[in-house]
Parts: C-alpha cells; sequence; structure tokens
C-alpha cells in the first residue's frame, strides 16, 4: 500500500478532504521525522515504536580492493512494532498475491 492509497482510503472512511488528510499525514512523517533526527524516540500506543538504534564501530572488507575499511559508529532508525500489532498480522486474513 502506498502513501497516496492510504491518504484515499482515510479520506473515504472519514470523509474529509483528500488535499487535508493529505496535510496531516505528511505533517505526521514529518514530525517523526524531526523528533528522530533531535535524537527522541516516538511511541504510538498500539501500533508501535520508532526508535533510533545505536551501530557500533566495526572493520568492514572491500573485497575488490582486498582493504579493511572501518566504518564508525553511527546511529539508524528503526520500527518496533506493539505486541497487539504483531498479533493482529499472525492471526490476520491475508490475500495470497
Amino acid at each position: 500500500m502506498t502513501k497516496a492509497e492510504i491518504i484515499t482510503e482515510i479520506s473515504s472512511k472519514t470523509g474529509i478532504e483528500k488535499v487535508d488528510v493529505q496535510e496531516t499525514v505528511e505533517a505526521f512523517f514529518k514530525v517523526v521525522k524531526n523528533s528522530m533526527v533531535s535524537g527522541e524516540n516516538v511511541y504510538v500506543r498500539g501500533f508501535g515504536s520508532f526508535v533510533i538504534k545505536k551501530r557500533a564501530k566495526k572493520t568492514a572488507r572491500n573485497i575488490s580492493k582486498n582493504t579493511a575499511i572501518i566504518i564508525p559508529e553511527h546511529f539508524v532508525p528503526s520500527f518496533k512494532p506493539a505486541k497487539t500489532f504483531v498479533e493482529k498480522v499472525k492471526t490476520g486474513n491475508k490475500a495470497s498475491k
């Protein structure tokens, strides 16, 4: 499902104009991004958590040049679904594609 499809579905279920729904969805993503950039995790009860994970410094190999590369410590965004969300997906009605 794409962002456009999400916006269309929310609009049809709520009766709110697509333009207003799009602004709201864009604002939500902007708040999540800005919060994570500033170092804050975002928790949405019943859905999941957008968390920042720290990756330790490590040595990697460039096999084409046969050299070692040091990858510095860095942070990556991650999503951890809530237990209720995971259970609903497990027991959900999935159509075969």
